[in-house]
């Protein structure tokens, strides 16, 4: 999955100013793009048929304090006029909305069975990033799971595996902020599907990388043909272009 709805409540995030012109090379490599609706009019060709993950959640932005104040902003009937393949909604266990947007994700999930929809939680942590231990993933995916998603976003932590063996359903993992290097990256990923994940849903890790589509192919291969951390370093080499990306993105 490549993450691309970053700006539903960080606006033009760096290297995703432009949304068309940072996903458009990248789609031949991704399996599924997420996004919100107003990029999915704006920024996506229909003639591209690269499945698109709906974000259909948000209500405040960066500036503040408390991000967990989240509500549902696009409908279930809106996400099928769009013809998406899935929706996700993101959770904040643990907070001072913690009701509020488990019984959204309820409401979603009930919706999504009436038409067909399969529905995404995404385990978030606002900005208490001390909160990605496995205790804390563990209860939050599990919740999820119970009310009903048919898949669920979180993070790579130490003792992964017990995330995933206390999920009955299957799990993909965030890429977060950007790492300092791609190798970061790339074990990142490798871990992750080791220890159970059936993919990686990334973002900032790739767009934001000088070379794209070098670390997003290098990522396909790690995930699909289950390339080691090494194999994915050489991909990535053999990838990489002279050409900066802010070249390309402005050209």
């Amino acid at each position: 999955m490549l993450a691309c709805d970053h700006g539903y409540f960080m606006g033009p995030t760096h290297r995703l100013e432009n949304p068309r012109k940072t996903i458009e090379p990248l789609l031949p490599y991704a399996d599924t793009v997420a996004v919100t609706r107003g990029v999915l009019r704006t920024s996506i060709d229909p003639k591209w048929d690269t499945p698109i993950l709906l974000r259909v959640s948000g209500g405040t932005s960066v500036l503040h304090e408390d991000l967990s104040d989240e509500g549902i902003t696009t409908s279930m009937r809106e996400a099928v006029r769009l013809n998406v393949s899935a929706v996700a909604l993101s959770i904040f266990v643990g907070t001072t909305h913690e009701k509020q947007t488990l019984l959204n994700l309820g409401k979603l999930v009930d919706e999504g069975e009436e038409f067909g929809m399969p529905v995404m939680a995404i385990t978030a942590v606002g900005k208490e990033l001390e909160k990605r231990d496995s205790r804390y993933l563990s209860l939050a995916c599990r919740i999820a799971a119970e009310i009903g998603v048919h898949l669920v976003k979180t993070y790579y932590c130490e003792e992964f595996s017990k995330v995933v063996n206390g999920c009955p359903v299957p799990i993909v993992v965030a890429g977060g902020p950007k790492l300092n290097t791609e190798t970061d990256v790339f074990e990142l990923a490798h871990n992750a599907l080791e220890e159970g994940a059936v993919g990686v849903d990334m973002g900032r890790n790739i767009w934001q990388n000088d070379n794209p589509i070098a670390m997003i192919k290098a990522i396909r291969a790690i995930v699909h043909e289950k390339a080691s951390v090494r194999e994915a370093s050489q991909i990535f080499n053999e990838n990489k272009t002279t050409r900066s990306v802010e070249n390309a993105i402005h050209a």
